[in-house]
């Protein structure tokens, strides 16, 4: 097919956006036997409890479709879950839904949630499926840019944004990619928005339990906020099961009905026996296991962040989830895009552009951001190889 008529035959909807970014540098990185720093993903083993109670379920037949709204079992852990960690009291059958990673559950809230034509208030940089959830929904976003080097919510410039047309604001805490933890202040200047103009909050909070710094805050928790948030999270980086697509969604039952209808009808339901996985998790490993998760999170952290500095990129210490956002202007006068192929090629080492984050290249162009969910001899050799590049001259 020439352009024109793979134009005739393709979504409109499909070409206001690119591949995914972090997906491709994974390929080019297996392409140059880099380490991979790029895509999310960790290099060790989940919990044994998780492994065993997903073969235990496939040896007792649990294989066919589950609930499709997610597995009794799985929804009871997990209203438990917010309940004893967050004080929210859940009906685990009108108001959770569990999806095939909070990918999907993202996708599915927002086009239960957003009709074409109306807005949506994404901050920026934002993690790469955000933009293309909403253009998926017809909807346009409306950027809120958070300011290097601190990335902090300016209440003032989010009430600028808000139309007649908006409809929701997505908001990603701890953040992909700049780490950041938002405080109680910054998200009661979201709550306070959201209360004024009726505003729904769509809250990605996928890496709750990677923290090193504040502390994380259901934006549901907050007064007037329980009816018109939807929590998106999942058990991939939690429990380290990246591959087993098992997310959910918190909602009021007003708006479940709906999410459910489209999670329904885009994948029926998330696999039954690592829902049983997941469930047994959530019962099983307690605040022992997520306080040494933090802790083994912040050593990789700090051997990320000390390799980093010494190869003459800039950045500071993310205060959760497992990414660092770097500035390498010092060392090369390449972009991004440019910049990543080069390390991957030549240093052994894959990054994401930072251009990806944002809705147009030039905010990135001297960043690069990686990934630490990775064992500490990977990050040790990942560090040993970006400063032999950094002596040989970037």
């Amino acid at each position: 097919m020439n352009d024109t008529s793979t134009a005739r035959h393709t979504a409109a909807r499909t070409r206001r956006f690119t591949e995914s970014v972090i997906r491709e540098m994974t390929r080019v990185a297996a392409e140059h036997g880099a380490i991979n720093l790029a895509q999310g993903f960790p290099d060790f083993p989940c919990p044994e409890l998780l492994k065993e109670a997903a073969r235990r379920a496939i040896e007792t037949d649990v294989n066919q479709y589950a609930v499709t709204w997610g597995a009794p079992r799985l929804r009871g852990a997990l209203a438990e879950k917010y309940r004893s960690r967050h004080g929210l009291d859940v009906d685990a059958e009108r108001e959770l839904t569990v999806a095939c990673g909070a990918t999907e559950a993202m996708a599915s809230a927002l086009l239960a949630l957003i009709d074409p034509g109306d807005e949506v208030i994404v901050l920026e940089p934002f993690y790469e499926n955000y933009g293309p959830d909403a253009e998926l929904c017809g909807a346009r976003p409306l950027l809120l840019r958070v300011e290097p080097p601190h990335f902090r919510i300016e209440a003032e410039r989010l009430r600028a944004l808000v139309t007649p047309r908006t409809r929701a604001i997505v908001v990603n805490t701890p953040n992909n990619p700049t780490g950041r933890v938002f405080d109680r202040f910054e998200l009661e200047a979201i709550a306070s928005v959201c209360r004024d103009h009726d505003l729904l909050a769509v809250t990605d909070e996928i890496y709750e339990h990677i923290l090193y710094e504040g502390r994380h805050v259901p934006l549901a928790t907050l007064e007037g906020m329980r009816e018109r948030t939807v929590l998106v999270s999942g058990a991939s980086k939690t429990f380290s099961v990246t591959g087993w697509r098992v997310g959910w969604v918190l909602a009021p039952p007003a708006l479940t009905g709906a999410i459910r209808k489209v999670h329904d009808f885009l994948t029926v339901g998330a696999p039954a026996p690592l829902q049983e996985g997941v469930a047994a998790a959530l019962e099983g490993l307690g605040e022992d296991y997520y306080c040494g998760l933090a802790a083994d999170y912040r050593k990789r952290r700090d051997v990320l962040v000390a390799a980093l500095a010494r190869a003459g990129l800039r950045c500071l210490p993310p205060e959760g989830a497992y990414y660092v956002l770097a500035d390498f202007g010092e060392i090369s006068r390449a972009d991004d895009r440019s910049f990543a192929l080069e390390l991957t090629r030549r240093a052994g080492v894959a990054a994401v552009p930072g251009s990806s984050f944002f809705s147009s290249p030039e905010p990135g162009r001297r960043l690069v951001r990686f990934a630490f969910c990775k064992r500490l001899e990977t990050l040790h050799e990942a560090g040993e190889r970006l400063a032999r590049y950094a002596v040989a001259g970037a």
